[in-house]
């Protein structure tokens, strides 16, 4: 028997070496399920429901299940980064609260936009008309969703918000927290920050199609840029300026 055989890796010791791997295929994984079962509760939803509870669950379903495809890789960055930083601090001081808690954060904080995007669409139903693929029909309301979007694009609230997405490091070097209920916090916090960034583009989902693949894969692919490439600067604002166009256009289209 060879007496210099290394010894066999335990699971624990295995995934943390390969961490960043399994947080990458986790959020790959979160995305490609979200959006299957937005697509599938989307098609329920186009059929005859046998009450409201049931129709306001199967909203709700689908639209916390695309919120998390959308922005959760979007985030990929941030957790990276905050898992780096807790294998340092465990290094130093001790045993620190799992990723996952941190990663609720943000959890919570798409669940409860989810909620209110389900509260907005359910109790507008009867006032705006959307088609089946929930889009609004309305040019009026589309071009007014649009400069909306755009117009944001502009604001301080804006920039802030997204260069805390952007550069989290300091963030988390000085809101560092070891008990539970803090690193929850300090996901919840930072997720405010990412909704903060992308609430009126995820409105946008009412006029190109809330169950529209295409529409969905291209706006988490302009959040996932406007975080994920930092040095385009003039990506927001070209965005907004687009999209102030756009909506100028349809408003004018309305109106002649």
């Amino acid at each position: 028997m060879d007496s210099g055989a290394a010894p066999p890796v335990s699971f624990a010791e295995w995934a943390s070496r390969h961490e960043r791997l399994i947080v990458l295929a986790g959020l790959a994984f979160v995305a490609a399920s979200g959006l299957l079962v937005t697509l599938r509760t989307g098609d329920r939803l186009m059929m005859p429901m046998p009450g409201v509870v049931s129709y306001i669950l199967l909203l709700f379903i689908m639209w916390w299940a695309m919120m998390l495809a959308m922005m959760l890789p979007s985030a990929a960055p941030a957790i990276l980064i905050y898992a780096a930083m807790r294998r340092s601090m465990a290094a130093k001081s001790g045993r620190q609260q799992p990723l996952a808690l941190f990663v609720s954060g943000y959890v919570a904080i798409w669940t409860l936009f989810s909620a209110a995007a389900v509260i907005l669409q359910f109790t507008t139903r009867g006032s705006i008309v959307l088609t089946g693929m929930f889009a609004l029909t309305s040019n009026l309301l589309g071009g007014a969703l649009l400069l909306a979007a755009g117009a944001y694009q502009f604001t301080p609230w804006k920039s802030a918000c997204l260069r805390h997405c952007q550069s989290p490091f300091m963030y988390f070097a000085r809101n560092w927290k070891k008990t539970a209920s803090g690193v929850f916090g300090l996901g919840l916090r930072h997720g405010l920050y990412c909704l903060g960034c992308c609430w009126v583009l995820m409105l946008l989902l009412f006029y190109g199609g809330v169950m529209e693949l295409t529409w969905i894969i291209g706006l988490a692919s302009f959040v996932a840029a406007e975080k994920l490439l930092p040095a385009i600067g003039p990506l927001r604002h070209l965005a907004g300026a687009g999209l102030i166009l756009w909506g100028a256009y349809l408003l004018a289209m309305e109106f002649t």
